[in-house]
């Protein structure tokens, strides 16, 4: 079966190129354009039958993914399935399971199958968990191993999948050599960093990358290349290692396009606000606008607990400048697994970050929204305003709480409600002398 960009360059096209051009109100034939390019991909396993297509990258609106999954200190599923559905009924176009508890198969599959927005996953975290049971040591894991959990996760029907292939020999070495504040933070990128130096080998991802190739296209999976480089700390930032990795990336990005393979590619990660316009230009020009999928940026690393505000500050400036995807970060970041709470505020903040951009941009609809807002707000017409929020539940809970049913301006400017007065004498009909 052909994947969505080998059928866009034949010129067919596909349902969910027609479903994707209806949602963005574009032409089917400028998304079919997107595709056959590689600058937008539809993530879209063949497998995943619950799905409704979606897409990522140049003249799309900014998407917004939320992370959820198990972990060996909360290994149940059942809670993780309640943060799927959060995280829908809020408004996010994916979720990346990043399971590491007990039962990674059983997890994936069961939020594969709940999931009607992307699924995208991690196949280096279960990987390294069988290697630990069955070998002993994460540096035991093989090649085989890694090619065997890479298709187990395209079986089920994983849209996307986090693949750590640039992170190379050499790269550890410019990293060495520069020294690094906070060294390797991805968890991906720090298992495949270990197992390169304790087995004085080549990165197996990237060792066997026309192999992973073989089974994206088979199943029409989307390659995310994973930033195992990211900077951790805005001391990080923009330094040899994670450039080093990029350049590969770009190179990977060229010959997954050349199979007819849709790819993405993960930038960072902690940058300060200066250079995060530097960083998305980077990404777009070493790899030939592939849609960009960025962790924040955050813009500081001093405030756990509100590092989903500090990551809507970057994600912001990052979608203006070329960013197509962004991932949330949850109040929870540094600290601990997010609850419920955490994930609807993430994806609430991350949603405000990538409409901001959007608008920016001239995507198709942003503007309007606000349009609408704005002209709910003149006629005090609070139903409406409420309906527009982004936030509908939080806007008429706060609103309720302060307010008379019956009061029509808000109980903070009460008598003096500017909209209230201006309105009351822009209508009032003119004296006949004046005219």
């Amino acid at each position: 079966m052909a994947t969505q960009m080998q059928l866009a360059r034949e010129g067919k096209i596909t349902d969910a190129m027609k479903i994707l051009a209806e949602d963005e109100k574009l032409s089917v034939e400028q998304i079919l354009q997107g595709v056959a390019s590689g600058n937008v991909a539809i993530c879209a396993n063949i497998n995943h039958t619950s799905l409704k297509p979606c897409g990522v990258g140049q003249g799309l609106r900014t998407k917004v993914n939320a992370n959820i999954g198990t972990s060996s200190t909360f290994p149940d599923i059942e809670p993780e399935l309640e943060k799927l559905d959060e995280a829908i009924k809020c408004g996010a176009d994916s979720v990346m399971d990043l399971s590491t508890g007990n039962n990674i198969d059983v997890s994936r599959k069961k939020i594969i199958e709940h999931s009607t927005i992307m699924v995208g996953t991690v196949p280096i975290y279960q990987a390294t968990v069988r290697a630990i049971k069955e070998h002993g040591a994460v540096v035991s894991m093989t090649e085989e191993d890694i090619l065997h959990t890479i298709e187990d996760h395209a079986k089920d029907g994983a849209d996307f999948m986090t693949l750590h292939c640039g992170v190379s020999r050499e790269t550890i070495e410019k990293m060495r050599r520069q020294k690094r504040e906070m060294d390797i933070v991805s968890r991906g990128g720090s298992f495949i960093a270990a197992w390169i130096l304790h087995n004085e080998k080549e990165n197996p991802f990237l060792e066997r990358y026309d192999d992973i190739l073989d089974i994206c296209e088979k199943y029409d999976v989307t390659i995310s290349l994973g930033d195992g480089m990211r900077p951790g700390c805005i001391a990080d930032a923009t330094d040899r290692a994670q450039l080093s990795e990029l350049i590969t990336l770009g190179e990977l990005v060229d010959r997954a396009w050349k199979r007819g393979v849709q790819v993405m590619v993960e930038g960072p990660g902690h940058v300060p606000f200066d250079q995060i316009e530097a960083n998305m230009k980077l990404e777009k020009t070493l790899c030939r606008n592939a849609p960009f999928y960025v962790l924040g940026p955050l813009v500081t690393d001093i405030a756990p607990g509100y590092d989903h505000i500090t990551a809507a500050i970057g994600g912001t400036l990052a979608a203006v400048s070329g960013a197509d995807f962004l991932c949330y970060v949850t109040p929870a970041e540094h600290l601990a697994l997010p609850t419920i709470q955490d994930v609807h505020d993430g994806v609430i903040v991350s949603r405000i970050a990538a409409h901001a951009a959007d608008i920016v941009k001239g995507v198709k609809g942003a503007k309007e929204w606000d349009l609408k807002m704005a002209r709910a707000r003149k006629v005090l017409d609070w139903n409406e305003q409420i309906n527009l929020a982004i936030d509908p539940e939080l806007a008429r809970s706060k609103r309720n709480a302060r307010n008379d049913s019956n009061e029509e301006a808000c109980s903070m400017c009460g008598n003096y409600c500017a909209v209230k007065i201006v309105s009351q004498y822009f209508n009032k009909p003119s004296c006949p002398c004046n005219d």
